[in-house]
């Protein structure tokens, strides 16, 4: 066994920092992944939520009835953004995702008052997210002014739990998977697809030929639309099955959601394959672009629990916008004429990115 050269280690490893020198987007991941996820954790995933948005049916209009919405929203955990005309307006304002939490004091609310007799008022949660269900329940002993809540009371609000009473995992995570796995897997085939035609010299055909980068841009998705599909089938179908997700929208409403998805999904990862010079490098980017949409639309943290810097950095991301439509639809009963305020930024990414890869590509080798 010959002996091991220190002077050939060396060899090694000068040659191996002179490569990771010339490779200038493995050097920036470096630095900026440790920077990126320590500002992630540190200032944007935070478990304690505040300022639900929450809708308010007032029918009792009284001092103490105005003293207990005050107080409700004293606590921070809800804000009061809309008002309604009855429970059923609230339903249907939590179904399109405007709120999550919907407060409800009857007209018998002083007759309640009066003869001590609890639950005072009613709390509709949109506990299709668990944490909110959990938020939530603080507010049941929320106290009175003019009334002492005995502690073996109901309470003070009568929880009302409209979607997931169970707070079965499953039935909140499975939808959620269905944007999570395509992100990923929509960003990184198509990162890739350009780059292996680059590597594999298949460019060189495409130079004699008529093709448009726009052309090229939309051929290249397509096959990916469907797999889209079958991705997104496979892992509702398995929801179901082993699950007992319920399905409370319309397929139809379910697929063509998904597909603006999907396609506004795609073109970020065409984008990322005109940036990448390899193979590895556009799984770099793929993997650093799905990062920060993992941790800030929702999926595994609070979107209400992060500071508003981050919340408006998370509207640029497709996932966060594809969660609450999936959640909305099979979840809520939502329709996609309630859900156009997330599909709208679907359809502008989809647009701007595509022209940012359209601009980028250019039908050379170099």
């Amino acid at each position: 066994m010959r002996l091991l050269s220190g002077a050939r280690i060396l060899a090694i490893a000068k040659k191996e920092f002179f490569h990771l020198r010339r490779d200038h987007l493995t050097a920036g991941m470096v630095v900026g992944l440790p920077i990126m996820m320590t500002l992630l954790f540190g200032y944007a995933i935070n478990q304690d939520v505040r300022n639900l948005n929450a809708g308010v049916v007032d029918e009792a209009n009284t001092s103490a009835s105005r003293a207990l919405i005050a107080d409700a929203v004293a606590t921070q955990v809800m804000r009061i953004v809309s008002r309604a005309g009855s429970p059923r307006e609230l339903e249907q304002m939590i179904a399109a995702g405007r709120i999550s939490l919907g407060l409800y004091i009857p007209s018998d609310f002083e007759e309640r008052l009066a003869q001590s007799r609890p639950p005072f008022a009613q709390l509709l949660i949109d506990d299709s997210d668990p944490i909110v269900l959990g938020a939530a329940r603080g507010l049941a002993q929320l106290p009175i002014r003019q009334q002492a809540i005995k502690k073996d009371s109901p309470g003070t609000f009568e929880l009302r739990a409209l979607y997931n009473p169970e707070r079965r995992s499953p039935v909140f995570i499975v939808p959620g998977l269905c944007g999570v796995i395509l992100t990923l897997t929509m960003v990184l085939f198509t990162a890739i697809a350009i780059v292996r035609e680059r590597e594999r010299g298949n460019l060189e055909l495409l130079i004699t030929t008529p093709v448009q980068p726009l052309e090229l841009m939309i051929g290249k998705i397509i096959p990916y639309v469907f797999i889209g599909y079958i991705q997104i089938s496979l892992i509702l179908l398995l929801g179901v099955s082993l699950f007992d997700v319920p399905v409370r929208g319309t397929m139809l409403d379910f697929y063509v959601g998904a597909g603006i998805f999907v396609i506004s999904t795609l073109t970020l990862g065409l984008l990322i394959s005109t940036i990448a010079e390899t193979q590895f490098q556009a799984f770099q980017l793929t993997f650093m672009s799905f990062l920060p949409q993992l941790l800030l639309s929702g999926f595994m943290f609070p979107f209400e629990g992060m500071p508003r810097a981050a919340q408006y950095l998370a509207e640029l991301f497709p996932l966060t916008h594809f969660l609450r439509i999936v959640r909305g639809i099979v979840l809520r009963d939502a329709t996609l004429s309630m859900l156009t305020n997330e599909i709208w930024p679907l359809v502008l990414f989809f647009v701007v990115v595509m022209a940012l890869a359209t601009a980028r590509f250019r039908k050379r080798l170099d």
